[in-house]
C-alpha cells in the first residue's frame, strides 16, 4: 500500500527525497503537494533534488525523480548537422548569443511552445512569476538565440554554483532551441561545470547524449557542485571552441 503523500504548510520543510512516490505507487516521482512557491523556497528544492511541475488548477507539486535525466556536459552529442549549424551560426554575422537580456521573454515564449502529449502548459503565471524572481536575485538565467536582432530560441535555468538545473526551451526558428543548449553547454565547459539536470527523459534529450541516473548520484554531484561560486554568466564567441575548432 503506498505511503500518503506528503502535504505542506507554507513554511515547512521538505521531507526526505526517500519518501518520493515510486513505480508501485500512484504518480511515480512525485514528492509532496503544497507549500510555498518562493524564491527561499525554489533554492532549497533544487539544493535536494527537488522541483515543481503542476498546471493550472492543481496545488504546487514538488518531484523528485529516480532515475534523473542528466546531460553530462562532456557527453553532449554533437551530429553532424548541428555542427554545421552552430559554425555557420558562429560565422554568421547578426548571429549571437545572448545570456539574461530577456530572461521573462524567454520563459513567457516556453510557457506558449506545446509539448507533446501535454494540454497546457505547467509554466503557470506563479511559477513565471517566482523564478523571475529568482532570476533578479541571480539563480536562474536565460541563454537566449538572436537573430538579426529578433529573439528567436532560447531556454531558461536554474543554477546554484556550478549546479545547473535546465528547465524549459523553445524554438521561434530551425535548431534555435539546440543552439542555446549548445551554447550552454560551451558556457558550463567553460567553467567546468559537469552536468545540466534534464529532470525528465526525453527522446529528444537522449539524442543529444543525456542518459538516466540513479538520484543519489545525481544528488551527490550537486551537492559537490552548488558549494562553488556562481559561474560567470557571460557568453564570448570563443567559448564555442569548447565544441568544435
Amino acid at each position: 500500500m503506498s505511503a500518503p503523500l506528503t502535504w505542506l504548510a507554507p513554511h515547512d520543510p521538505f521531507p526526505g527525497v526517500e519518501q518520493t512516490w515510486g513505480e508501485s505507487d500512484p504518480i511515480p516521482g512525485l514528492l509532496a503537494a503544497g507549500g510555498q512557491l518562493d524564491t527561499e523556497h525554489l533554492r532549497h528544492a533544487y539544493s535536494q533534488g527537488i522541483f515543481p511541475w503542476f498546471s493550472a488548477g492543481q496545488p504546487i507539486l514538488w518531484w523528485s525523480p529516480d532515475p534523473r535525466m542528466v546531460l553530462q556536459t562532456e557527453a553532449f552529442r554533437l551530429h553532424r548537422s548541428l555542427r554545421k549549424t552552430l559554425q555557420r551560426f558562429r560565422d554568421t554575422p547578426g548571429c549571437e548569443i545572448r545570456i539574461d537580456s530577456q530572461f521573462e521573454t524567454v520563459i513567457r515564449h516556453c510557457a506558449q511552445t506545446p509539448r507533446d502529449g501535454q494540454d497546457g502548459t505547467w509554466i503557470v503565471d506563479s511559477i513565471v512569476q517566482a523564478y523571475c524572481e529568482l532570476h533578479r536575485q541571480g539563480d536562474a538565467h536565460s541563454v537566449e538565440t538572436w537573430v538579426d536582432g529578433q529573439l528567436v530560441g532560447g531556454l531558461y535555468c536554474v543554477a546554484l554554483g556550478h549546479a545547473v538545473f535546465g528547465e524549459s526551451m523553445f524554438a521561434h526558428a530551425n535548431d534555435a532551441s539546440k543552439i542555446a543548449l549548445a551554447a550552454l553547454v560551451a558556457l558550463c565547459r567553460q567553467h567546468g561545470a559537469p552536468q545540466i539536470d534534464c529532470q525528465q527523459a526525453t527522446r529528444h534529450l537522449a539524442s543529444l547524449g543525456a542518459q538516466e541516473m540513479p538520484r543519489q548520484q545525481f544528488l551527490a554531484q550537486v551537492q559537490q557542485q552548488r558549494r562553488r561560486p556562481r559561474m560567470d554568466w557571460r557568453f564570448e564567441t570563443v567559448y564555442w571552441s569548447k565544441l568544435f575548432p
